[in-house]
């Protein structure tokens, strides 16, 4: 069966508006290979289509510094997934997505304070080898410039890097005689300046007209803001219907499905919100990986008891490895707020302020499941709880499947695969 692009995808949802019978599709953070497995089951299961959305400082090139998923480039998170799929007989739509790509995107770029030029020239280095891997969709987002910190970055500079982003993506891409792909612009940062009603289709305008006279594609999403807000391992934003459903009109004007950012942890209400306010698509990244470190640690409490009750007499560190390996990455540092972005490794291991300690690890247990020696005492607690009829790795997977499947609920998301085709075939 031939793949549908993307970009028919979003143009099937876009006319199910008017039918009622639409979804918001749901772009997934690739936390680790688990992730990948428990997304696609589901998808599998509930016949509907998804997106892996991997950052730069997830999933890129060796010669750019790798990912620190299982250490994927490219290449080997696009077999790492089509792996997963052929394991589980998988036979729906899943989507290749780069998340917020482009210049200063590893926060080491950004760090040193790379020149633009430069900054530039790894970004795309960056989306060649995403083209030549297969991906889906590109998200350009030239945004995060580390000499306008905190500043609105000027509507113009945003256009002129996107149109320039685009057009080499797209000689890249047909030099390769390779098949079309879907863009992503925009950003959800406020720094971004897409806040606003106004600026938002001002921004399409100016983009639609620039595109045009280069003969380029316009976009598969914009990303706009819908007051989502992922802080520590919350949802601190206050979801706007009204602004959501005005943007998603706007831009389906232009053909284009709205995305959202920042989608993790919300509520039951909010989600229900989506369907009426016609987001296309919402991005939940970090949520999935807190869950999957909640699951090891449930695994760990479990083999704390079977060593209570003599049952194992080795018992692994995963806890104990897992916290100390996530205060030393420093990850945390992205997602805390106020004075405690600031404290050291050194302060957080010595003064035993657990509730602390505990926080960290909830935040980002996850940036540490590629180390080797966190692999190492997981798998001993996998083998100490096997030896007990415990299949550690099916909870884990079925523990993520959760959260995924409390939002494609919501989203309305079950059977879209088929209605999508059903729309597109009329």
């Amino acid at each position: 069966m031939e793949k549908l692009p993307i970009k028919q995808v979003v143009e099937g949802l876009l006319k199910l508006q008017a039918t009622g019978a639409s979804a918001t599709l749901l772009g997934i953070g690739p936390m680790s290979k688990n992730c990948v497995q428990a997304t696609l089951e589901l998808s599998k299961e509930d016949d509907y289509p998804v997106m892996f959305i991997a950052s730069r400082n997830q999933v890129d090139a060796d010669e750019l510094g790798g990912g620190y998923v299982n250490g994927w480039n490219q290449a080997t998170f696009a077999q790492a997934v089509a792996e997963v799929a052929a394991d589980i007989d998988y036979d729906n739509l899943y989507y290749l997505c780069r998340d917020h790509g482009g210049p200063w995107q590893r926060d080491k770029e950004r760090n040193d304070h790379l020149p633009t030029e430069q900054a530039m020239a790894l970004g795309k280095q960056s989306y060649v080898a995403d083209i030549e891997a297969g991906f889906d969709l590109l998200m350009i987002d030239p945004t995060k410039d580390p000499f306008e910190v905190g500043k609105v970055i000027p509507l113009e500079t945003v256009l002129e890097r996107t149109v320039d982003l685009i057009a080499y993506c797209e000689q890249e891409r047909k030099a390769r005689n390779l098949p079309e792909i879907g863009y992503e612009v925009g950003t959800e940062e406020t720094n971004g300046g897409l806040t606003s009603t106004e600026t938002y289709e001002t921004f399409i305008i100016r983009l639609k007209d620039e595109l045009g006279k280069r003969g380029l594609p316009m976009p598969t999403f914009i990303v706009g803001q819908t007051g989502t807000l992922t802080r520590k391992t919350e949802q601190v934003g206050t979801f706007n219907l009204k602004n959501a459903y005005d943007l998603a009109q706007m831009a389906k004007k232009y053909g284009v499905g709205l995305k959202e950012h920042n989608g993790d942890y919300l509520d039951d209400v909010t989600l229900l919100e989506h369907i009426p306010s016609q987001i296309t698509a919402t991005n939940v990244a970090p949520q999935y990986g807190t869950e999957e470190t909640r699951a090891y640690l449930n695994l760990a409490s479990v083999e704390a008891k079977l060593v209570e009750y003599g049952l194992v007499s080795e018992p692994s560190q995963t806890r104990e490895v897992l916290l100390e390996h996530a205060i030393k990455s420093e990850r945390w540092r992205k997602w805390m707020i106020g004075e405690q972005k600031e404290l050291t490794v050194e302060q957080i291991m010595t003064q035993n302020d657990t509730v602390l300690q505990a926080e960290i690890l909830d935040i980002a247990g996850h940036y540490t499941f590629n180390d080797q020696e966190v692999k190492a005492e997981i798998e001993k607690m996998y083998a100490n709880l096997h030896a007990h009829n415990i299949d550690g790795q099916r909870y884990v997977i079925d523990h993520i499947k959760r959260p995924i499947r409390d939002y494609a609920e919501c989203y309305n998301l079950k059977g879209a695969t088929s209605r999508i085709k059903a729309q597109l075939n009329r």
